[in-house]
């Protein structure tokens, strides 16, 4: 298998570059686990597909806690046909192939067990279960795990937005990713991350 994340980070400051370099020292401790390449679009880590989303979420929170608007664009993919296996990718956890319901049972129990970060974000993202012959039942289950997270704010246009505790969010991103499609099949997940805004309807 391969799973990884092209990622891109914007703080809104004349600073960008010193908040930046300081918030990615927070993915020291995944750097023995991860294969990171940076250019100048994005970021790729790959690595095991479980810590993806707590690695973007120590460096997306890194960056937030400087006070600043900050939003964090990425493409997350794991199973990629196109892509060759890597050792490096291989699951460190054992996610069983459970039953619909029973998926969605774990995936709650597992977000109520997310750490507290103190930084509250906003998140939008699309879900794409590829190659399932049934993937609305996937998307339509994953629907009913977010109506429940405790972090779901509303449905939109093509996306769903999430709200609330930086570790509850991402726990949520995570266990969509993870748990919903093929346990062996092509995933994609679409995400826009977003701290501090200025805008009316911000979190706070």
């Amino acid at each position: 298998m391969f799973s990884g994340a092209q990622i891109s980070l914007y703080p809104m400051s004349d600073d960008f570059v010193g908040i930046i370099l300081k918030a990615i020292k927070a993915l020291d401790p995944y750097r023995p686990h991860f294969r990171i390449e940076t250019d100048d679009v994005s970021t790729l880590i790959a690595g095991p597909p479980e810590q993806l989303f707590p690695a973007m979420r120590d460096l997306f929170v890194a960056a937030a806690q400087s006070g600043v608007h900050c939003t964090l664009s990425a493409a997350v993919s794991r199973g990629c046909p196109g892509e060759p296996d890597s050792p490096l990718c291989t699951p460190q956890t054992d996610m069983p192939d459970l039953p619909l319901l029973q998926r969605i049972g774990a995936a709650r129990e597992a977000v109520t067990l997310a750490p507290r970060t103190g930084q509250v974000i906003a998140a939008q993202f699309s879900l794409y279960p590829l190659g399932v012959g049934h993937h609305m039942d996937e998307i339509y289950g994953c629907i009913d795990f977010l109506k429940s997270s405790g972090v779901f704010d509303r449905a939109k246009n093509f996306c769903t937005r999430l709200a609330g505790d930086a570790g509850p969010v991402f726990a949520t991103l995570s266990e969509a990713f993870l748990r919903f499609g093929a346990p062996e099949g092509h995933v994609a997940l679409d995400l826009t991350v977003s701290a501090n805004s200025p805008s009316p309807n911000a979190p706070r």
